[in-house]
């Protein structure tokens, strides 16, 4: 079996566990796959065993991937490991690493990989199109879309539509669209509900909205979503796709979002990984 181990083993706390997750892979007899371009970083270690390729070719010879870092980590590789249909199992070093199955005190979990003890989160992921009078751009989200104004811009008016039919508009800061699993990020944050990640929808949450009523939307995968806005003055905003570039947009652009074909399958090792990461990542202060 081999595992393809997606790290930036430059950064220090990824580095300082990163024998240890090489040798307890070997010891269940599994082989550790890593990018050709970290070959300096593991001879410099002195760890031997370890198979090197160039991202793509490990993605495709692999048959786990697994990341260590934070939330970030998995969601850059999770749309490769989704693209190529195999698995992901995260070991979190970072602040939160809600999605990640491990922590690096447990890593001698690891070897359930290579006796197939474990379970598998199916994870919804949308295909999003920006529209603008250029060009269409098309992009995979594991979290979520996010249109937000820009930081001097007076409030824009958000208006959302399900199948044809408008479903909300509001004056707010931004609009963030996201998916079950997205509910536990800046969804969250922005005062949205959790969402078990079994339950296919979408969710839209606005940001600081000027309205004494709001509440978050949960609205059905079976009709795709189009979001656009109405300017105010001197109104300017972005969309971003999970965190990454900011794009701008017009009031005569649009941003097209269905959920997509494909899936992230999450490996649980202990089959309750997301509730558990809901009492004890998010029930009680960060330390």
């Amino acid at each position: 079996m081999k595992i393809f181990i997606c790290a930036n083993l430059y950064k220090e706390k990824t580095a300082a566990i990163f024998p240890d997750v090489i040798r307890t892979l070997k010891l269940g007899g599994m082989v550790p796959v890593v990018e050709t371009k970290f070959c300096g970083v593991c001879g410099e270690m002195n760890i031997n065993g370890i198979l090197f390729g160039e991202a793509e070719e490990n993605a495709e010879m692999c048959d786990i991937f697994l990341t260590i870092g934070g939330d970030g980590t998995i969601l850059r590789w999770g749309k490769k490991a989704a693209a190529y249909r195999k698995p992901l199992i995260g070991i979190n070093t970072g602040r939160l690493g809600f999605m990640a199955t491990l922590e690096k005190e447990n890593l001698s979990k690891l070897l359930a990989l290579s006796e197939g003890k474990y379970k598998l989160s199916t994870r919804m992921m949308l295909d999003v199109t920006v529209s603008t009078g250029l060009e269409e751009k098309n992009y995979t989200a594991l979290n979520d879309v996010v249109l937000f104004k820009g930081t001097t811009s007076k409030l824009p008016e958000y208006l959302m539509f399900s199948g044809g039919a408008e479903v909300t508009r509001v004056r707010a800061d931004g609009l963030i669209i996201s998916t079950p699993t997205g509910s536990t990020a800046y969804s969250l944050s922005a005062g949205g509900p959790i969402i078990d990640p079994k339950i296919y929808c979408f969710e839209i949450t606005a940001l600081s909205p000027h309205t004494l009523f709001n509440r978050s939307m949960l609205l059905s995968v079976e009709e795709p979503l189009r979001a656009e806005y109405i300017a105010y003055e001197n109104s300017s905003v972005f969309v971003s796709v999970d965190g990454n570039e900011s794009i701008p947009i017009s009031p005569d652009d649009s941003v097209k979002i269905k959920k997509s074909e494909l899936c992230l399958n999450l490996i649980d090792i202990d089959g309750e990984s997301f509730y558990g990461s809901v009492h004890s990542k998010l029930m009680k202060p960060l330390k």
